[in-house]
């Protein structure tokens, strides 16, 4: 489920016979629930939009999805060689790495 860039992933809980969903792409905890698609729908919007006006009244800058930037931490010689295979094509480890995730996640 997307909604204004945020993207949340649902469950159904048995015991109270509800969806409950929780924003996945961003660090602040946003949780919503909802009996129905429906509803649940209506719900991740209302906590969305909730979220995004209690950071304007507070002066927050609200979490963004994603920045498209993170660190990652590999093994020095698995480091090695993608910056071996990065300069045998000519493109930075940056493009090397993202043509990598690219190819997976497709």
């Amino acid at each position: 489920m997307k909604y204004k860039g945020y993207q949340a992933v649902i469950e159904f809980d048995e015991e109270d016979r509800l969806f409950v969903g929780r924003v996945i792409n961003t660090k602040d905890i946003i949780v919503f629930d909802g009996l129905s698609v429906a509803e649940l729908e209506q719900s991740f919007h209302r906590v969305i939009d909730e979220y995004l006006e209690d950071c304007a009244e507070l002066g927050k800058e609200p979490n963004k999805p994603f920045s498209g930037k993170f660190n990652l931490r590999i093994s020095p010689d698995l480091h090695m060689k993608a910056a071996t295979q990065a300069a045998l094509k000519g493109i930075s480890l940056n493009s090397f790495v993202e043509e990598a995730i690219e190819k997976v996640v497709q």
